[in-house]
């Protein structure tokens, strides 16, 4: 196909429904599949109608629910374990560490609701330490796509990919930024804005952004910043774990300031990862775009949401510009 149309209108701009889209497809060529739910499901995506033996629902326990997951991974299965973030990344976290982590498990965890995607949920369903947490585990593969399409990707390379995976995905439908086919390699970043410049010429800003919803919005932004004269590259970065730490050194050498965007707290994040590379690898200055040292308790729509909490694509363009007039 030249382009998505056809497969937006199948599958939609919903990561959730595409990544259990991609589970279903994966089960019907492959018995060792399985889908290990919480309560969840998703009665448009039938798995547990196509296979009731291989679709495991265990109820408001995340706990067990990883731990059987890791006992069919051990048995030479492969589980997808399907739960809000908050939960089978907080609540089972000691099951995820010892269970999947340190058997090498080969487990694959897709965390939907997070960041602040559950909206009027509030901070018990809000998850934004998720990244934190997860790459911080010994082996454990941490994906982040940017919208629907990349997610459905990204289940098939989670799959395929041997050990743990934690998969973020978001809740409701979220903008597409792919358009065209294209493919997913785990730990690769993805130029999507070159800033008008072509090989090594330096810019002004490069943005490294990760997750659905954010990675459209820092599109935005980079469209708002080329308003007034700035040069500005957009990175999705697609992978928290293994880091493109090449992409990453290449773009502080060629910018005056990276800016990190993402759903997720300001600690411990894209953000971090990105300083502790740079600092390593090459001193640059890093600007910082994630949830502040707060629970988020006044809640609103999603996209509400950011721009309360100061990730909206203005305020991104005004905290840059206003940077760079001081830098």
């Amino acid at each position: 196909m030249a382009d998505l149309a056809d497969w937006h209108a199948r599958y939609g701009l919903s990561s959730r429904a595409a990544c259990r889209h991609a589970q279903l497809e994966l089960a019907r060529v492959d018995d060792r599949i399985f889908s290990v739910e919480n309560d969840l499901g998703m009665p448009e995506v039938p798995f547990d109608k196509e296979f009731p033996d291989r679709y495991l629902q265990v109820g408001i326990a995340e706990a067990n629910q990883v731990g059987i997951a890791a006992g069919l991974a051990v048995g030479g299965k492969i589980p997808f374990v399907n739960t809000f973030a908050v939960f089978g990344v907080m609540r089972a976290c000691e099951q995820l560490r010892i269970d999947v982590a340190y058997n090498q498990a080969n487990v694959k965890v897709i965390g939907y609701y997070t960041g602040l995607s559950g909206g009027y949920a509030g901070p018990s369903h809000q998850c934004v330490e998720d990244i934190a947490i997860t790459r911080a585990l010994p082996g454990m593969t941490v994906l982040s796509p940017a919208d629907a399409y990349e997610t459905y990707l990204a289940t098939f390379a989670a799959a395929a990919h041997p050990g743990p995976v934690y998969l973020r995905a978001s809740r409701g439908p979220t903008p597409a930024v792919y358009t065209s086919p294209t493919e997913f390699h785990i730990g690769k970043a993805v130029v999507l804005r070159d800033g008008g410049v072509t090989g090594d010429e330096p810019v002004d800003v490069s943005i490294l952004a990760t997750g659905c919803q954010i990675v459209p919005m820092a599109l935005q932004a980079a469209d708002l910043l080329a308003e007034h004269g700035v040069r500005c590259r957009v990175l999705n970065i697609h992978t928290l774990k293994p880091l493109d730490e090449a992409a990453i050194t290449a773009e502080a050498r060629r910018s005056r300031l990276l800016v990190t965007y993402e759903d997720h707290s300001q600690i411990g994040g894209l953000g971090s990862a990105v300083a502790s590379v740079v600092l390593a690898r090459h001193p640059a200055p890093v600007l910082s775009f994630g949830v502040q040292d707060q629970y988020c308790t006044q809640t609103a729509e999603y996209d509400q949401m950011l721009v309360r909490y100061g990730l909206g694509p203005e305020q991104v363009n005004l905290a840059v510009r206003r940077w760079l007039s001081q830098h």
